[in-house]
């Protein structure tokens, strides 16, 4: 069952014709993710695009509602899943069939997470949809979506061609910049309540504990991570000290994590977290192919090691040769210099 605030038929909420770009609202506790104003501020830049907004779960409250007017949606779909837990993938994809079925997108934007990418592969199942994930860019074709990702650690750079009715795209955390306009109206509200379906109804969570978090930004939204490797030798002081200067998360290799001097949660690699900060600084950090398909989108990417010959130098934009328990604390008290 769906009803509408403003009355208006299924199809756009405004009623009227158009390239509808639905973009998925990630939030904790009403509170929007960084990654979802990113994904507002891709769709609008859309030629021709009218942005729609999901919104799963309790809420939003007025300040949420103008935030994502203010990057760009005008109508905001509140779904709520009856018979099941609203924070599962699965209650999320029975959300994203329902407003697809009513508001009939051409192409559906989730972030590209670890959850978000699973809804996006349910959600493509659901709907016959194209899916492509860890993409940095969307451009409108003339018989469909053509999306750009780096594949092969970033060694190759792919253009896919979704030509199907719906395109179902992950975009990668800061592959474009969020920012709002200025004077813009809180997007219309459409209510859904949707029966939940037997995948939602089959999970059952019965505890949540919130991960531990400090002051640093959570490693796969952060713009900027500092990450030390091998090179560390087990004491990751100067890596954390230069991140807190920075503002930046802390994020490590393989070796360090398996060593046992950082916990697994840091790893950044094709078999830990992809990361794509607008900056990167490697400490220690060799540069070996399964760290690089794990980063290798990062917009500046900065190397310190002893090792000349560290293949992290041949991709990097900037390089320092030298000790990193020197290097980092001498640019952290630079940094702390010049910010007086």
């Amino acid at each position: 069952m769906t009803s509408t605030t403003d009355g208006t038929p299924d199809g756009t909420a405004d009623g009227t014709a158009g390239d509808v770009v639905l973009v998925l609202l990630d939030h904790l506790e009403g509170r929007l993710r960084p990654t979802s104003l990113e994904l507002l501020t891709l769709a609008r830049s859309l030629p021709g695009a009218q942005v729609h907004a999901v919104w799963s779960g309790p809420g939003p409250d007025g300040a949420a509602l103008a935030v994502v007017g203010a990057h760009g949606a005008t109508t905001l779909h509140r779904v709520e899943v009856e018979g099941a837990d609203e924070r599962t993938t699965a209650a999320a994809v029975d959300a994203l069939v329902a407003v697809v079925g009513a508001a009939a997108p051409s192409l559906v934007l989730v972030a590209s997470t670890f959850e978000d990418k699973e809804v996006a592969a349910r959600l493509a199942v659901r709907t016959g949809g194209g899916v492509v994930t860890g993409a940095h860019g969307v451009e409108r074709t003339g018989d469909g979506w053509l999306v750009r990702k780096s594949v092969l650690a970033g060694s190759w750079g792919t253009a896919c061609a979704v030509t199907g009715r719906l395109a179902v795209v992950a975009l990668s955390p800061h592959a474009v910049r969020a920012s709002a306009l200025e004077g813009a109206a809180p997007p219309a509200v459409v209510e859904h309540r949707v029966e939940a379906s037997a995948a939602a109804r089959a999970v059952t969570v019965v505890s949540r504990a919130p991960r531990p978090t400090g002051d640093r930004p959570p490693l796969a939204e952060a713009e900027v991570v500092v990450v030390g490797g091998r090179g560390v030798e087990g004491d990751f002081t100067a890596v954390e000290e230069l991140a807190d200067v920075l503002g930046a998360a802390v994020g490590a290799t393989r070796v360090a994590t398996d060593e046992g001097w950082i916990g697994h949660e840091a790893q950044v690699g094709q078999t830990g977290v992809t990361i794509s900060p607008r900056l990167y600084v490697g400490a220690g950090v060799s540069g070996a192919v399964h760290h690089r398909g794990g980063m290798d989108a990062s917009w500046t990417v900065v190397a310190v090691n002893s090792d000349p010959d560290a293949p992290i130098f041949e991709f990097a934009d900037y390089g320092v040769v030298g000790d990193l328990t020197e290097v980092l604390p001498a640019l952290a008290a630079e940094l702390r210099r010049r910010r007086g």
